[in-house]
């Protein structure tokens, strides 16, 4: 409510919202935000995934690695629920991961889980796990998160070997 009021005051008399009235006065941007990284992760391209850690390092504000970590997490934890799920039906797949219609990250967690398979999406969810109590100080000091967000992506996105 807070950030739509902020977007309501800057926009003057206009009535119409778009993307760069969100990046402008909120802050998000629409091209280096937690569902892009997602959607890199998803691709295993290191090059996005490393330009996004690089945007987030320069506004430690845009993002902080407590916001991160658990957005990441749920996302995995879904592209997880894929391979319980029994079908490789797209529209069943939308009703067993709760959603109501349609998604562009609906597609994305089924392409993770075509492009990491089991042992991968395990994996990731096991490093994320790991980092986070990494990002509190637990078996790591003096660590920036940029550099505790890289690391954890270069495991995520290099196969292990089955």
């Amino acid at each position: 409510a807070n950030e739509l009021e902020k977007v309501q005051i800057n926009l003057d008399q206009r009535k119409e919202i778009i993307e760069d009235d969100i990046e402008n006065y909120v802050g998000i941007s629409k091209e280096y935000n937690v569902f892009e990284l997602q959607h890199a992760l998803t691709q295993r391209n290191m090059t996005r995934c490393l330009q996004i850690i690089q945007y987030f390092e320069s506004n430690p504000k845009a993002l902080p690695i407590m916001q991160l970590l658990p957005t990441l997490y749920s996302f995995f934890s879904k592209a997880y629920m894929v391979f319980g799920a029994g079908t490789n039906d797209v529209y069943q797949l939308i009703q067993y991961l709760g959603y109501k219609g349609p998604s562009p990250y609906v597609k994305d967690i089924i392409s993770c889980a075509k492009n990491y398979r089991q042992k991968g999406v395990e994996q990731a969810i096991l490093l994320l796990h790991e980092y986070n109590l990494k990002s509190i100080g637990i078996h790591a000091s003096n660590v920036s998160d940029a550099n505790l967000l890289k690391e954890m992506v270069v495991k995520m996105i290099t196969p292990t070997v089955d």
